[in-house]
Order: C-alpha cells, then sequence, then structure tokens
C-alpha cells in the first residue's frame, strides 16, 4: 500500500532545553492514520498533521475497551543517524495483543515501515541530548459506532511521536518500589500478557496508594496466591540473588518485554546466569534478610533499565545495594543504551535505520 502524506502548514515550536522534556507531555507534527473495515482490510494509510481524532460517542472503544498500544522508540545516533530499536519484535506483540482482544493482524513489515516514514517526516523532532529518545506510541482501538458487546468491525490505527527524557524524573537513580498483595492488575488466562488499556485503568488504584506512601511504582504478585512476583507497572523485574539473575517466567499474565528479552540474550551472552521462574516475595524477602539480595532492577522501554534501591512488602522494608545502582544494572543500562544510541557496536542485530 502506498503511504500518502500530508504535511502540515502550521508547525510547532521545538523544545529549546531538552533536559526539560519529561515524559509524553510534548507531540511531533504529525500522525499517521490507517483504517480496517470488514470487507476491505485495512486500508489508507497516511500521514497526516497531528490533531483530534472525531469519533463517535457510541464507538465501541469507549465503552467496552477493545483497544491495544505498543511503546517502542528513536534515538539519534553520533553520525546523526535516526535507529529504532527492535521494532520487528514490537509489531509481532502488538499481534499478539491484536489476537486476544479479537484484532485483526496487521501487517507486521508493512506497519514497521510506516513508522519509518513517519518518524524521517518528523526528524527534526528527534532529540539528541544524552538520554533522550523520540517515544513512539501506535495503537489501535475500535470505533464502531454501536453499543452491544462484540468484535469491532471498525477499526483505527494509529501512531503517534513524542520527545521524551527520562520516565522517573529521577533518571537512573534507584526508584522505591511498593509490593502490592490486595489489589490484582492480571490472572492468567486473562489479558495480562498484552498492551491494552484495561489492564493499566486497573493498576491505577494501587498506583495511587502506593505514591501516598511515597513509592515510585507497585510490584504486582499473582491474582491467586498473592505470593509470586509477576511485573511492576512500566517494566519486568529481576533480583540479583546470590549472583544469580533470576526473573519471573512468563505465565500469561505478565507482558513479554522487548527490553526484558533483550536483557537475557546480553546477560547469557556474557556467561551470566540468567533463570527464569516463579519467584515467591518470601523468597525475595530471605534473600534480603540473609544479605544475599544484591541487586533489584526494572526493564523496560521507557526507562530501559531502572535500579531498585528499596522494595517494601506489608512492614518490611528491603533496602536493596543500600539504595545504590548495582555494578550490573549499570553495565546493563550502559549497553543496551549504547547499542540503541549508535555508540556500542551492535553484535546482535537489534538497530535499523529509518533510511533502510
Amino acid at each position: 500500500m502506498e503511504i500518502k502524506i500530508e504535511l502540515s502548514k502550521n508547525l510547532k515550536a521545538k523544545p529549546q532545553d531538552e533536559s526539560k522534556l519529561g515524559f509524553g507531555k510534548l507531540f511531533t507534527d504529525h500522525m499517521f492514520l490507517m483504517n480496517y473495515d470488514e470487507g476491505e482490510g485495512w486500508h489508507n494509510p497516511r500521514i497526516v498533521p497531528y490533531g483530534p481524532i472525531e469519533l463517535d460517542p457510541a464507538a465501541m472503544c469507549l465503552h467496552y475497551g477493545q483497544e491495544v498500544f505498543e511503546g517502542m522508540k528513536a534515538y539519534k545516533t553520533p553520525n546523526g543517524d535516526i535507529q529504532l530499536f527492535r521494532p520487528d519484535k514490537n509489531m509481532a506483540r502488538l499481534n499478539s495483543s491484536n489476537e486476544r482482544l479479537c484484532i485483526p493482524e496487521i501487517d507486521e513489515e508493512f506497519a514497521v515501515k510506516a513508522i519509518k516514514k513517519l518518524v524521517e517526516v518528523d526528524k527534526d523532532w528527534v532529540p539528541s541530548r544524552e538520554g533522550t529518545s523520540l517515544y513512539i506510541r501506535p495503537f489501535i482501538f475500535a470505533v464502531d459506532a454501536m453499543l452491544g458487546v462484540h468484535a469491532a468491525k471498525h477499526l483505527l490505527f494509529v501512531v503517534i511521536l513524542s520527545p521524551v527524557g527520562a520516565y522517573y524524573p529521577q533518571g537512573l537513580n534507584p526508584v522505591s518500589i511498593y509490593v502490592e498483595d490486595k489489589y490484582v492488575r492480571a490472572v492468567r488466562g486473562g489479558t495480562g500478557y498484552t498492551k491494552t488499556a484495561g489492564n493499566y485503568a486497573s493498576s491505577l488504584k494501587a498506583q495511587q496508594e502506593a505514591e501516598k506512601k511515597n513509592y515510585s511504582q507497585v510490584l504486582w504478585l499473582d491474582g491467586v496466591e498473592h505470593k509470586y512476583i509477576e511485573e511492576v507497572g512500566a517494566m519486568n523485574v529481576f533480583f540479583v540473588i546470590d549472583g544469580e539473575v533470576i526473573t519471573p517466567s512468563l505465565d500469561g499474565a505478565t507482558l513479554p518485554g522487548i527490553t526484558r528479552m533483550s536483557s537475557i540474550e546480553i546477560l547469557r551472552s556474557w556467561g551470566i546466569k540468567v533463570t527464569e521462574r516463579l519467584l515467591s516475595i518470601e523468597e525475595v524477602a530471605k534473600a534480603s534478610d540473609e544479605g544475599r539480595l544484591d541487586e533489584m532492577f526494572g526493564t523496560g522501554t521507557a526507562a530501559v533499565i531502572s535500579p531498585v534501591g528499596e522494595l517494601r512488602w506489608n512492614d518490611k522494608v528491603m533496602k536493596i545495594n543500600n539504595g545504590e545502582i548495582g555494578e550490573l544494572s549499570q553495565r546493563l543500562y550502559d549497553t543496551l543504551t549504547g547499542i540503541q544510541c549508535g555508540k556500542v557496536e551492535d553484535t546482535f542485530g537489534w538497530t535499523t535505520s529509518i533510511n533502510e
């Protein structure tokens, strides 16, 4: 399909101070749109000026939550090139979410092509300051104007762009995490392994309560026994216990993170043992009591690597690595961000230029 391009006649002023970008607050001049209609399939791909989307008040996405999304980034390299990090994996995961939410699959190769074209159109928005990037948000939602619970026959695929800095205000400084053992975000057989709006809506109450206690994020336990660790709202989690890296196995209730996957592959390439298995909060607490919990960190597109300096479970507060970033967390962060920004050789073949 040919991607039609309509350039904006009213370009916005670019941010002058890239140290104050924040996260997800500014948006570029253009967006990508593509429609799905039953019987016609995905069609009419186009890049148009960024702006409001008209929706019927009865649009099914507003009432039944049939929506999926992705999160990825574009990075400016030292030579001025702009590249993406494993976009094929993001589009494959988007189709996994589509399948679970009864949304017609997209052509993954074409979607990557469309994203590259959109980034190329708005390439002047890609920041160059260290730690910054252009966040890419593809999403799909049902637009049928009908009140009735069934799979949509009409949908819209949208991609928007946002220049961003660090996800957490404290940057790479260790964050504090609160273990949630009352509320449930997802269960096996549900939608926990997808990126759909409902997963995040159901996490808001716990997140709000954690913030009142001065904790940055919530660590979720399994929805049945409230025993086994799953993930933090914005990232997968890793623990370094007795020199072994342990991360919860993917059980259908946890998002299969692209950064998680990449971190595991990097760690194993270094000869470090990485184990994916059930991990209880009791085991982590015991390791902490015995001085065997060396590091804890999260992985995700937004923060890349986020060290954890404190973990609170009920009244028990676990200080991790004296509240400082661990050696392994720092090495992994430097390697991943170095590959993404073109400062470290990409021996894995993960990056692709927007011009390729």
